[in-house]
């Protein structure tokens, strides 16, 4: 089964005043493993990038002025999740910023099967911190080059917390780093923490004597 980790950075929060996508960044996943398919590009919003997510993701108007606008990749990046479910953290966040872009374009929204790991994560751990970083952080997963919000870092990030939040033990996975060209699953290094349960002192006694009435040669005399 095929999945996509999408990611978007924006000029800032909300539609209504007129924000736009900066940068969209997506991974496949094939039965769980990234393969060597990868959607990136930035975006020329045709607007200034407010402070506030200038802060977040560091993209300046002069850095996004020659970037290709969105019309121009709509097709390709369509292409890229046909059919595809999408992974996505806080997905109502990325889904209307995407389809406000399609629908400037006169296109439809997206209709694709959605996994909101956000959702995810308040279910398996109600009452917990739920972004990203406080996932990375619960299941031990290096987000130190998560300085800024880039979309292919933080799909990287969530691919790795997506496998670990819809595993039912609690593993530990040790990721090749994302610029390998392949990902070969004999290479993935999984390991699980299995819970020791020592048996009680009554338990004990109640297993020895188990011991002396069947076994006709013991040790226990």
């Amino acid at each position: 089964m095929k999945e996509i980790i999408l990611d978007t950075e924006t000029t800032g929060l909300l539609i209504k005043d007129g924000h736009r996508i900066v940068e969209i960044g997506c991974i496949e996943l094939e039965n769980l493993i990234p393969t060597k398919n990868k959607f990136h590009c930035y975006l020329n919003p045709e607007r200034k990038v407010s402070e506030k997510a200038l802060e977040v993701h560091g993209y300046t108007d002069e850095f996004l002025s020659d970037k290709k606008k969105f019309s121009e990749i709509a097709d390709e990046f369509l292409s890229f999740i046909k059919d595809k479910k999408l992974i996505i953290h806080n997905a109502e966040f990325d889904l209307s910023h995407l389809n406000n872009e399609l629908e400037i374009l006169g296109r439809k929204k997206l209709n694709n099967e959605i996994r909101d790991t956000l959702t995810l994560a308040r279910d398996k751990f109600p009452g917990s911190p739920s972004s990203l970083d406080a996932l990375c952080k619960r299941y031990r997963i290096d987000n130190s080059k998560r300085a800024k919000h880039t979309a292919l870092i933080d799909c990287d990030l969530l691919t790795k917390v997506y496998i670990n939040l819809i595993d039912q033990k609690e593993p530990t996975l040790d990721f090749q780093k994302q610029d390998e060209k392949s990902m070969d699953i004999q290479k993935s290094n999984i390991s699980y923490f299995k819970k020791v349960i020592k048996p009680t002192n009554q338990e004990v006694l109640s297993h020895n004597e188990f011991l002396k009435k069947n076994f006709k040669k013991n040790f226990f005399n």
